[in-house]
This record gives structure tokens, sequence and C-alpha cells, in this order.
């Protein structure tokens, strides 16, 4: 392969990522014509076709795929670079807080842990991105993130450096729509024998406590549907589909903000929220913020749950 020009394997991917050519001239401020240039000489310089045609569309060859994949690889860190340097210019402090959250994690929830960070001085912008476990801890390992929300530790079997920080742990309430809730209230667990339930899904650590719990209390609830997202759990259960659970400690929350009732609730099926960072001894001002508030807020559901 001849020499790599990266001006061309920019052009070319910007292309690709714009989705033509006239539209990737518009941004690098140069003409189609010019851009045409380019592309035939980094596929001289590679030795293959990048692009074949698929009736009147344009589409990335094999190598095609593999030059854009390396390109995709360069050129982000590229452009996360120039956003993290315009960012450290705005603002006061410049800081960025980055976190992942997991789709099992219910969102009130979060919001929670996560308030304390933006009282931190100066205050950091908060970018704040939804994913599955896997995929965040990925970012983790490679420093995209600082903290990951997950309702699951990081096993020690993942090839990953990331130390577990127990935030959150209490029990579960079962709520539903008023009409759904009113014939269900006496005789619970029991009275869930039968009815509509709505359940996390199977990226959620709590979905296997509640499938044992209903094992051991012998109770059948007929499942309706899975979700791999708690917000969209929450909406059908607001709309009558189902019963759904529900972390116990923003239960009276949920009620107001999703005018639902609480059915009952359980200890014997625990619900946990663990931050995950790539640091055992946390240093980070807003971490150790959420850190220090779940430790108070985590005492105070102790001493409340005491007779």
């Amino acid at each position: 392969m001849k020499h790599l020009n990266y001006r061309h394997l920019h052009y070319f991917w910007v292309v690709t990522k714009s989705g033509g050519v006239a539209k990737a001239g518009e941004r690098l401020h140069v003409t189609p014509q010019s851009i045409s240039t380019q592309m035939r000489q980094l596929e001289q310089a590679v030795g293959e076709p990048l692009w074949r045609r698929a009736g009147r569309k344009l589409e990335l060859t094999e190598t095609g795929h593999l030059v854009m994949d390396y390109a995709d690889r360069m050129f982000s860190v590229g452009e996360q670079l120039k956003d993290a340097l315009a960012d450290r210019h705005r603002g006061s402090g410049g800081t960025v807080f980055r976190v992942g959250v997991t789709g099992s994690v219910v969102k009130v929830v979060a919001v929670r842990l996560l308030e304390p960070a933006l009282q931190v001085e100066p205050r950091p912008r908060l970018l704040c991105r939804e994913g599955r476990f896997a995929e965040l801890l990925s970012l983790l390992a490679v420093h995209d993130l600082d903290l990951v929300l997950s309702d699951r530790p990081l096993p020690a079997t993942m090839n990953v450096r990331g130390f577990n920080h127990l935030l959150v742990e209490g029990g579960v309430s079962f709520l539903a729509a008023p009409a759904l809730a009113k014939p269900l209230l006496g005789g619970f667990p029991h009275s869930l024998t039968g009815a509509p339930l709505l359940l996390p899904g199977g990226d959620s650590a709590l979905r296997p406590r509640l499938d044992r719990w209903f094992d051991e209390v012998r109770v059948r609830p007929s499942v309706v549907a899975d979700f791999d997202d708690t917000a969209v759990m929450k909406a059908f259960g607001q709309a009558g589909a189902g019963v759904f659970p529900m972390p116990s400690f923003v239960a009276a929350e949920t009620e107001l903000q999703f005018k639902v009732r609480t059915v009952g609730r359980t200890d014997d099926v625990v619900h946990q929220v663990f931050a995950i960072s790539g640091e055992r001894r946390l240093k980070h001002p807003a971490v150790l913020a959420i850190s220090e508030a779940a430790r108070a807020r985590q005492s105070a559901l102790r001493a409340a749950a005491e007779p």
C-alpha cells in the first residue's frame, strides 16, 4: 500500500458520516469535485475500491468498511478532544463529569444519586449516557466515562479494571394504576397470582431476584411484558397495563408523579445500585459528593426502618 494521506482519510470519514460528497463539501467548505479527487487518490493509495454502486446509491465495500472502522476510531477521538477543550473554555471550572447509567436503573433513583454532583463548586457539566451494562463498562475502561451507575456490581470475571461502591440498598414495592391496584390490596403478595405484571428485562439484576421470590412465596403472576428501560415500564404501568416493581425508597414519589398506588412491598427482594469507578479510592469531587450523600441517605433509611 502507498503512503496514506490523512487528509484524504479525513475526507473519506466525513463523506461517509455525512451521507454523500455534496453534504461533506458543505461541512468541509470545499467543492464536491475536490473531494471526489481526494477520494480517488485514497483508493489508489489503498489499492482497492472503497465504494460500490447499489442502484442510485453508493455503499461501502468490505475494504471500505474496514477503512471506515479505523478512521472512525481515529477522528472520533479528535472530535471528543475538541469538545473537551471547548468545555474547558466554557464555564468557570470547565470540568466535565461523564456518567453512564444502565437502563435497569430507575430514572428517579439516578436523579437522586447524581444531584449532589451538581452542587460541587466549581459546578461540573454533567454528561449522562444511557446504555447496556457491558457497553458502559467498555467506555469506563477506556476512560470515556468517570462513573457507571448500575443495579449490579462489576463481576470479578469481567476483564475490566473497576471498583464497586454500593450506593443504595433496600426493599421493593409493587405499584399499579388505581383501578388495577384496588382489588389487589388485600392479601399481598398472593393477590398478585394471575395479575398482569410488568418486569425489568434480562439486563436487570433485580429480575432473577423477583423470579426467585415469586417461587418462594408460591405466587404466579401473569407476566405480560419485559422492559430494558424502567422509564418505559413505568409509562405502561401508569396506563394500566400491569403491576410493576420499584425501589421502596422512591415508591411514594412514584405514586405522586405517575398517579399510581402501592399494592404491597417486601424487604425479601433486595434492590441495589452501585457506582462503578476506575479508581479504588474515590478522588473525583463529583464522585465523592455522590458517595457521601448516598452513605448519609442509606444511614437515614436504616434508622427509619428500625423499630
